[in-house]
């Protein structure tokens, strides 16, 4: 199995490291769709990161597709999404807002970094910031009230509304700084410390 793409992508990231959590051995291939764009319509002429090549040649994109595809490879007690449909759905709303935060800290990092400055519409940007507060918002009170109730956000052992809150949560903090405060988010830092210091975290390290 092979994972294409770059760990600074909050997409391949979640995907590294639920492969670490599930135990399932692969081969990371570090190709950029900026720095790299012709190597990677090589392997996939979407060029779109993460691509995940299963053993047989069979490629997947879009994380929550392969993520779904990999938690089907493991007995049910081992898999990262709950199976109970209550349970499913609170980590669906978990992961929805936390991927949304991903999309909107692109869509700043781009405005800023990639578009000319005469060529920024300020109004929209401002829009989108606030869609990335919302976001946070709604997952700091949630992150909150799961950490009084249990060890993790889904209960007693780290599953994927964990692995892509915290993802979301730092890649923001990295790609974007001082777009959100830190101090204003006190359960979503503590839950970001607690999952970088695991080893399937440090071994997908953001760089």
């Amino acid at each position: 199995m092979q994972l294409i793409g770059m760990m600074d992508s909050p997409f391949v990231r979640r995907v590294a490291v639920s492969m670490a959590v599930l135990d399932i051995p692969f081969e990371h291939r570090p190709v950029s769709v900026f720095r790299h764009f012709d190597r990677f319509r090589e392997i996939n002429p979407v060029v779109k990161a993460p691509t995940f090549i299963d053993d047989d040649g069979t490629q997947l994109i879009d994380s929550t597709l392969i993520l779904d595809y990999l938690d089907q490879r493991v007995a049910p007690e081992a898999r990262l999404m709950p199976q109970a449909l209550a349970a499913r759905r609170d980590a669906l709303h978990l992961i929805g807002y936390a991927l949304a935060a991903c999309e909107k800290t692109v869509q700043i990092a781009y405005e800023q970094n990639l578009r000319p400055e005469e060529k920024r519409h300020a109004p929209w940007l401002e829009r989108v910031r606030s869609q990335l507060v919302a976001a946070f918002d709604t997952l700091e009170r949630d992150v909150a009230g799961a950490a009084r109730a249990g060890a993790w956000l889904c209960g007693d052992r780290l599953m994927q509304p964990d692995i892509t809150v915290a993802v979301s949560w730092r890649f923001t903090q990295y790609i974007v700084p001082g777009e959100i405060d830190p101090s204003r988010y006190p359960a979503l830092a503590a839950l970001s410390d607690r999952a970088e210091a695991l080893a399937p975290f440090a071994g997908a390290p953001l760089e």
